[in-house]
């Protein structure tokens, strides 16, 4: 578990190390001035008690005569002259203001150490969030259709939370704590080494029982993390699927598996908490012992009249030994906190060191425009091994022409698209353009040439203006505009209340779906690129909006190099050429008139629809 924990803070701790040495600094100060806040206590009892009836006399000292004998003589005999001269009560009053001020220094270097962890625990997590979200832009698209989506923001939200109230907050007690532990045993070791020893032989006993219970909660922190990803994917789909589940009167359903998802997750809960909860008991506990352990045995040498320690002595190095219990305490309620924290890392790690299959090239080829074709040679391509969703496909889509991809659903049309952009990687053969293979050219020089119409067009909570010039840098408004009455979209646009800058709802909700395609059809106009996917853009469209939406594709296809996967064989009937595919093969290819004479798969298709 320490060796986890020192690795995650050697990935992120390097930025802020400055922030580490102050804190490191204010600690040591705040501990000795601690401890000699209390020093101060020996005095003030053996005026008050009149315990110490020795006369101290002050010896001269030089650097080779320094002792501890020495500097506690002279401390008394500076004393016995205070109350020779001021007498009892106001010594008393002056030892008492020392003590106070000994204490708000005291005090002041512990906020001190405080304060300036506070850039090191928000800087943190800020880096850890960052680094999720830009690992999650970067991972393909099928680590995400293997994985719940509502997983994965528990994973960027609950945990990285968790991190940040368990691991990035216990740093700062890691570095208090074993400085005050290291300040106090020092101080013990010199008021009597002995006892000092004995407590040591104690110690290790509490320590071992912490350990134990710790590494039991890390393993249910992890099942509770599970659990809440659970319930985020629960919530998700819910609200993805709102409208279905009212449709379907299926609200009961919904009920109990959301109930029963939460019940289990409360039952880990209960459980988790119940252990993290005995740690202050525990450690109070134990220290209670040693704490008892150690007054019986000072006790019995002060009895026994042993010269090993005095009354007044003995009650000082109570005091310091109570002073190590506390950050005892904390630090096993560290060794709580950070397990919690380390599941949640390791789920976080999960996202942070999954990968990433499409990669960069290390010499990538320059690709100054499109010139010539896209080619597919022999490729072959599964999402599983063993069942190829696409086999053995040789086509080629020549510069200015619109090839149309046609058949069944789950014939492999859209995956065959997907390959050209690299979202995924071909298993067998290879994806050309203009005679490269795209693995040796620069992802984003790749994408930049291509743009993309879904059946399901994907804007974002944002104005018009945004959605449409969203990834290309620097656009006028008059080029927007242009954009938008290419796309049949500037006129609702315009009678929308704030025209551009109106904000069009969670994932266009505010839009019917015609005017949200038109939007999308913008969007590629404005981005002006030469090769151009269309993945069933009018399907889910109604007669009127197809209507809009298909005038705007035809003007978006003018002069560009268009793949168009198309349900609706009426809006392909003009490509240059069509390919159909059947269970991941091109079983024919042709234009419309020529596939429907040769009375194959396309002619029944077609039959179909017409009918």
């Amino acid at each position: 578990m320490l060796r986890q924990f020192l690795s995650i803070m050697a990935r992120y701790l390097r930025p802020y190390r400055k922030y580490l040495v102050w804190s490191v600094v204010f600690n040591f100060v705040s501990q000795w001035l601690n401890v000699f806040s209390f020093v101060v206590l020996i005095p003030i009892l053996n005026i008050l008690f009149r315990i110490d009836t020795t006369v101290y006399e002050y010896k001269e000292w030089t650097w080779d005569t320094l002792s501890k004998d020495l500097v506690v003589n002279n401390a008394y005999a500076w004393v016995q002259e205070l109350i020779d001269v001021h007498g009892t009560f106001l010594t008393l009053v002056i030892m008492g203001v020392t003590l106070i001020v000994m204490t708000g220094l005291k005090t002041a270097g512990y906020f001190a150490s405080l304060a300036v962890m506070v850039p090191l625990r928000t800087g943190v997590m800020r880096d850890i969030r960052t680094e999720v979200y830009n690992k999650v832009l970067r991972l393909p698209l099928s680590f995400f259709s293997e994985e719940r989506k509502g997983d994965i923001i528990a994973r960027m939200s609950a945990d990285v939370q968790t991190v940040e109230n368990s691991v990035t907050s216990s740093v700062d007690m890691l570095i208090r704590h074993p400085i005050a532990i290291l300040v106090c045993f020092a101080t013990l070791f010199a008021v009597s080494w002995q006892m000092t020893f004995f407590v040591l032989l104690v110690a290790p006993v509490s320590a071992w029982i912490m350990g134990v219970v710790g590494r039991k909660l890390k393993r249910q922190s992890a099942s509770v993390q599970r659990q809440w990803g659970g319930i985020i994917a629960q919530l998700d789909e819910t609200l993805g699927g709102l409208r279905i589940i009212k449709a379907f009167i299926a609200e009961k359903k919904m009920q109990k598996r959301f109930r029963d998802i939460n019940d289990v997750y409360r039952k880990d809960v209960n459980a988790m908490y119940i252990r993290q909860s005995a740690a202050h008991p525990m450690s109070e506990f134990l220290g209670t012992i040693i704490l008892v352990v150690v007054l019986w045995f000072g006790g019995s040498l002060i009895l026994n009249d042993s010269r090993l320690i005095d009354a007044s002595t003995f009650i000082f190095y109570l005091v310091i030994l109570y002073s190590v219990i506390n950050p005892l305490k904390e630090l096993s309620r560290a060794s709580y906190q950070i397990p919690l924290g380390l599941a949640s890392m390791d789920r976080i790690d999960f996202i942070l060191k999954a990968e990433n299959p499409i990669k960069e090239p290390e010499n990538p080829q320059p690709v100054p425009s499109f010139e010539k074709e896209i080619e597919l040679h022999d490729v072959s391509f599964s999402y599983t091994k063993g069942r190829n969703v696409l086999k053995h496909i040789s086509l080629v889509v020549p510069k200015g022409k619109t090839i149309a991809l046609v058949g069944q659903s789950g014939s492999g049309k859209s995956t065959l698209v997907d390959l050209i952009p690299r979202y995924h990687d071909v298993q067998s053969g290879e994806v050309l353009i203009d005679g490269k293979n795209i693995r040796s050219l620069r992802i984003s020089d790749l994408r930049s040439l291509i743009g993309n119409v879904n059946q399901e067009a994907i804007l974002f909570n944002d104005t018009f203006y945004n959605n449409i010039t969203f990834g290309v840098e620097n656009a006028t408004m008059e080029q927007v505009i242009e954009a938008a009455k290419i796309a049949n979209a500037h006129d609702f646009i315009m009678e929308s209340e704030n025209g551009y800058d109106t904000m069009i709802g969670d994932r266009g909700g505010r839009l019917s779906g015609g005017q949200r395609q038109r939007i999308s059809i913008a969007r590629a106009i404005l981005k002006n690129p030469p090769i151009l996917i269309l993945d069933e853009a009018t399907s889910a469209l109604d007669t009127e909006s197809e209507r809009l939406v298909q005038e705007a594709l035809e003007r978006l296809m003018k002069n560009r190099t268009t793949i168009a996967i198309a349900h609706r064989l009426s809006t392909i009937k003009n490509a240059d050429i069509i390919h159909v595919l059947h269970e991941g093969e091109i079983v024919e290819s042709g234009q419309h008139d020529d596939l429907i004479a040769k009375d194959g798969y396309y002619k029944r298709l077609y039959d179909m629809q017409q009918l």
